[in-house]
């Protein structure tokens, strides 16, 4: 079961695309020059475009390697999906500064004339969200075996009514418990994809450390050939799996990896947290709908 993994990444991810051109069209109505909303929907539009293409291709590629190509493009393609999700994590923890940074550059473009400059800001801000998506999901199909399409579409839903209540002030969200609680979720999921790599690794013999068994709690199958509910590809084990990297078996440099990421990450947050202004809230002026 992978649903709530996919729905995880694609509400995270919409949430934030969301955010970002709420802003950016608040801010135009702010200024009086409504008349860029146009080159906004056109950037959005063309992110959109652009992602889904990187998506088609990111399919096309992973779907052309086998045996040990196939074992190491995973493993660095995993590797490269924790490094995207601790960055967006510390990213959205600065969000004041994001916020006041994009209001800036959408400033300077339009006190210049510069729809051309506008339109990549979108573009691009959309286009990497995009992108980050594509390769969560894949990463969340190589744990869980495939990722869901209804998750996935349930949390781009989701995230798309929320940013739209939030835009016209129909609600009051604190968007930072938000983004604290599946941020939490996802460091898990990161630390996960960080093991699993390292297991992709080991298996395509790219990595000969740590490959003795840490220890195995997988319950023996059942009669009938079914898995238990805690073996990793039981009911309960393969929700653990897709969505915190458990593994019933692990090597001991899996163990070592999963408890490394967790540990450096927990510095990295705490060190944000202590530079961040008191409070717990998001300032009115970095509210959307402002």
């Amino acid at each position: 079961m992978n649903e709530f993994a996919s729905f995880l990444i694609t509400f995270r991810e919409t949430l934030e695309m969301a955010l970002i051109v709420g802003i950016i069209l608040a801010y135009l109505v702010k200024i009086k020059k409504p008349e860029y909303h146009k080159t906004v929907y056109v950037g959005v539009g063309a992110g959109i475009i652009a992602s889904v293409i990187t998506a088609i291709a990111f399919n096309s590629i992973a779907g052309g390697f086998t045996g040990a190509a196939e074992q190491l493009f995973e493993a660095v393609t995993m590797l490269f999906g924790a490094f995207l999700i601790t960055v967006m994590i510390v990213w959205l923890m600065r969000w004041r500064n994001v916020a006041n940074n994009l209001r800036h550059k959408v400033k300077e473009e339009v006190s210049h004339e510069h729809r051309t400059g506008l339109f990549l800001l979108v573009f691009f801000s959309i286009f990497r969200e995009g992108v980050e998506t594509v390769i969560f999901l894949g990463t969340t199909g190589f744990t869980a075996g495939s990722y869901s399409l209804i998750g996935s579409v349930g949390g781009i839903a989701l995230a798309v009514f929320l940013g739209f209540l939030l835009f016209v002030e129909m609600v009051k969200i604190d968007l930072r418990k938000v983004f604290l609680a599946t941020s939490i979720l996802l460091v898990f999921f990161a630390a996960g994809l960080v093991a699993h790599s390292v297991h992709e690794f080991q298996e395509a013999e790219a990595l000969a450390i740590g490959t003795e068994e840490a220890w195995n709690i997988n319950p023996p199958v059942n009669p009938d050939g079914t898995y238990p509910l805690l073996h990793e590809g039981g009911a309960i084990g393969s929700i653990a799996k897709g969505l915190f990297g458990y593994n019933g078996n692990p090597s001991l440099l899996e163990v070592l990896s999963y408890a490394a990421y967790l540990g450096i990450i927990g510095a990295i947050i705490i060190f944000n947290t202590k530079i961040k202004p008191k409070g717990s809230k998001i300032p009115a002026e970095n509210r959307i709908g402002k």
